[in-house]
C-alpha cells in the first residue's frame, strides 16, 4: 500500500474509487482517492501458472482471475476498513486484453455497480497507462508526450487531456514487451522474460552481435520489432554468441529504434513539455536512462511512473475513473450514471478511434 498526494486540476469533492484490473496476467483491486492518495491495494501475479508454457495462456488466465477476484475485493476493502457504501464508484478494465479475463473483471465491476448502487465506470486499459504518470506526478499537466511500451502494445501519443488522444506511431507488427519475451524464451530464460533479458544483459556487450534497427531512419513515424525477433533467433541458432552478448545487443537495438521514432515523432507533432513512459517496458533501466537523455537533450521534462505503477495495476484503473469524473463535472451530490450495466467487454479498444489504419496494425491496439 502507497499514496501520493495530488491536487486535481477541477476542485471538485474528491471521489473515492475502486479499481479492478484483469486484462491480462495478474488479477489485481485497488482503491485510490480523487487526490492520488491510493488508500488500498493488491495485485496477484499468476507467474507460476504460465511459465511452464513460457507466455500467457488465455484460459489459464481467465480462470484464475475468476478464482481470485472477488476475494481481493474483499481483502481491499478490509485493509481499508471501508464498505461499498463508501466507494463513490467502481472502475474495471473493459478492454483491451485478453477477452476472457477483461470479462471477468467488468461482470465483477457490474455486480457491485448494482448491488451497491454505485457509477460504473469502464476503463480503456491504454488510458489508464496514459494516465498513470499524472497519479505519481502532481505537477505533470495536459499535453504530454507519451511513450506507451508493454507486452501488448507500443504507441506515441500525444495526450491533450482526459479522454483526448493523438496516435502519432503504433506497431506494425510486434510489441517490444513480446519481442522481450520472445527473446528470453530463446534464450532460455523463462518467463516473464523482460527483466530476465535486462538482468542478462548486464553481462554483456551490446556492440557483440549485429542486428537491425528496423524502421529507424525511416520516413514512416511507426515501430516494428518483428525483423528483430528474427535475428535474435538467428544468432541463438548459430551459436557463435554469447547468451549474455545477444541478450544486451538486443536490448541495445530495441533502444535505439525507441529514441529514433521518438526524434520523428517529435518532429511531426512539434515542441512538447514533457515525455512521458508507461507500460511494462517503462520498468526496464536501459530503457529508462535513454528515455532520461533524450528528453534532456530536447529541453521535455521526464516523468515515468513508479516501478509498481509501470506493469498492469488496478490503482492506474481507479485513477483513471478519478481522472474522468473531475473531467465530467462529478459532485459527491450530483446525479452521474456512469456508463451503462451493459458495456461490452472489448479485446481491441484505440485510444484515438480516429488515428489512420496502419498497415498490419490493429490486431493488438
Amino acid at each position: 500500500m502507497g499514496s501520493v498526494t495530488h491536487t486535481s486540476d477541477a476542485a471538485i469533492a474528491r471521489p473515492l474509487v475502486l479499481g479492478i484490473e484483469s486484462s491480462c496476467d495478474e488479477t489485481a483491486v485497488a482503491l485510490v482517492r480523487g487526490d492520488g492518495a491510493i488508500i488500498a491495494q493488491a495485485i496477484a501475479s499468476q507467474e507460476a501458472e504460465h511459465a511452464p508454457y513460457g507466455g500467457v495462456v488465455p484460459e489459464i488466465a481467465a480462470r484464475a482471475h475468476a478464482e481470485r477476484v472477488a476475494p481481493m475485493i474483499a481483502h481491499v476493502m478490509a485493509e481499508a476498513g471501508l464498505s461499498l457504501d463508501e466507494v463513490d464508484a467502481i472502475a474495471a478494465t473493459a478492454g483491451p486484453g485478453l477477452i476472457g479475463g477483461v470479462m471477468v473483471g467488468l461482470v465483477s465491476a457490474k455486480a457491485l455497480a448494482m448491488a451497491a448502487g454505485k457509477p460504473l465506470l469502464a476503463i480503456n486499459h491504454l488510458e489508464g497507462h496514459a494516465l498513470s504518470p499524472r497519479l505519481a506526478d502532481a505537477g505533470l499537466g495536459f499535453p504530454y508526450l507519451l511513450l506507451l511500451v508493454s507486452g501488448g502494445h507500443c504507441q506515441i501519443l500525444a495526450v491533450e487531456g482526459v479522454g483526448q488522444y493523438r496516435r502519432l506511431a503504433t506497431t506494425i507488427d510486434d510489441a517490444l514487451g513480446e519481442a522481450f519475451d520472445k527473446t528470453a524464451k530463446l534464450l532460455g530464460l523463462g518467463y516473464p522474460g523482460g527483466p530476465a533479458v535486462e538482468r542478462l544483459a548486464l553481462q554483456g556487450n551490446p556492440k557483440a552481435v549485429p542486428l537491425p534497427r528496423p524502421l529507424k531512419g525511416s520516413p514512416e513515424p511507426h515501430f516494428s520489432f518483428a525483423g528483430l525477433k528474427s535475428a535474435v533467433m538467428r544468432a541463438v541458432e548459430s551459436g557463435a554468441h554469447a547468451p549474455a552478448d545477444i541478450a544486451a545487443s538486443f536490448q541495445q537495438a530495441a533502444v535505439e529504434c525507441l529514441i529514433d521514432r521518438l526524434q520523428f515523432a517529435l518532429t511531426r507533432a512539434g515542441p512538447s513539455p514533457a515525455l512521458v513512459v508507461a507500460g511494462g517496458v517503462a520498468a526496464n533501466r536501459a530503457v529508462r536512462a535513454a528515455l532520461e537523455a533524450f528528453a534532456s537533450a530536447n529541453a521535455m521534462r521526464f516523468t515515468a511512473p513508479p516501478l509498481a505503477l509501470c506493469t498492469d495495476n488496478a490503482a492506474m484503473i481507479a485513477w483513471a475513473g478519478c481522472e474522468r469524473l473531475a473531467n465530467e463535472g462529478w459532485t459527491r451530490d450530483g446525479d452521474f450514471a456512469g456508463d451503462p450495466l451493459d458495456f461490452v467487454a472489448r479485446p481491441r479498444w484505440p485510444l484515438d478511434a480516429s488515428a489512420d489504419t496502419v498497415r498490419g496494425a490493429g490486431v493488438k491496439a
